[in-house]
């Protein structure tokens, strides 16, 4: 397979997964998820992780999958590749997966006693990837196995460290992180 085409697709078949975290920041706050309860002495998730900031990056992820969906033939003619379009099922769970990885990551970091905000490298760069993969190849199986052959995987896995360590650092430089990993 041509690698600007498996670029192409893992970037483009990954962005309905790597929209919802960021999006979470920007729109979170308010009632914890874990609604400020613990567990061996330790919050469960820790004021980071917040219903809105869950809903409203779940819906960011989403909500890119219809415009994706509606961009395809664009897309297409501009890249000169042909790029995945997303089922309903892919367009519901495959944001969901990304968060739910995020808040399992985030379990982790609070049992191993890291506060909010401390790296856990790799961990941080692919929990997202983690959760969003499987939910969709649930969701949908075929288009799992159409669009994520073993070289965009490969891509996804490499590539997507980059891109997270990238965003953090702008947004960090733009005042909206408090740590630029």
């Amino acid at each position: 397979m041509d690698p600007y085409v498996v670029v192409v697709t893992a970037l483009w078949a990954m962005l309905p997964a790597y929209l919802p975290n960021s999006a979470a920041v920007l729109g979170g706050g308010g009632r914890p998820l874990d609604l400020g309860y613990s567990l061996w002495g330790r919050r469960l998730l820790g004021d980071g992780k917040s219903l809105r900031g869950t809903l409203v990056g779940w819906a960011a992820g989403a909500g890119l999958a219809l415009v994706l969906n509606a961009l395809v033939p664009t897309a297409e003619d501009l890249l000169g590749v042909a790029v995945p379009e997303f089922p309903l099922a892919v367009v519901l769970f495959f944001p969901l997966g990304a968060m739910l990885g995020d808040i399992a990551a985030s379990f982790l970091k609070r049992r191993l006693d890291r506060k909010r905000g401390a790296p856990l490298p790799v961990v941080d760069q692919l929990d997202f990837v983690v959760g969003s993969l499987p939910l969709a190849y649930l969701a949908a199986p075929e288009w799992f196995q159409d669009t994520f052959t073993g070289p965009v995987l490969l891509v996804v896995v490499v590539v997507t460290p980059v891109i997270h360590l990238a965003a953090n650092r702008l947004a960090y430089e733009l005042g909206l992180k408090d740590q630029p990993w």
